[in-house]
């Protein structure tokens, strides 16, 4: 028993031609067929053609169109790729200053408040006061208000 399945798709020029003419056969049916379409629709069909050829062209023209070359410091780079990292750079400085800017305010304010708790504590210790001044709510800003 002898099988042909493998004989048939081993030989490249049969299947070549296999394909050949059923390319030929599509081809001239469509061409048929093309005869016989309404004139509206041959026009829409040919204004997407004309689209189509188009932007193939252009994708052509901008696959081969020539890079922009900057020389600099003994190498070689697009100009583009050099606006980027710029780009990113200027995109994150004033990130950057506003962080810096937060963590000084953060910093001036923890200042303010230990010396507020330095300066009530000072006084607490200096002071011969009763142990009933010590628990007023309003014991801080008399001893803020004495001092000025």
């Amino acid at each position: 028993m002898t099988n042909n399945t493998n004989s048939t798709f081993s030989h490249a020029p049969d299947r070549d031609g296999l394909e050949a003419r059923f390319g030929v056969r599509v081809a001239s049916m469509l061409g048929e067929r093309a005869q016989s379409t309404a004139p509206d629709i041959a026009e829409r069909l040919r204004f997407a053609r004309e689209q189509a050829l188009s932007r193939a062209q252009a994708a052509r023209r901008a696959a081969t169109a020539p890079a922009v070359v900057v020389v600099g410091r003994g190498r070689s780079a697009t100009l583009a790729s050099h606006l980027g990292w710029w780009v990113k750079l200027g995109s994150a400085m004033p990130l950057a200053l506003l962080v810096i800017g937060l963590m000084g305010i953060a910093h001036v304010h923890d200042r303010n408040q230990i010396a507020a708790v330095a300066e009530v504590d000072a006084a607490l210790l200096a002071d011969d006061l009763p142990p009933a001044a010590y628990t007023d709510p309003g014991f801080a800003e008399y001893l803020k208000t004495t001092r000025e």
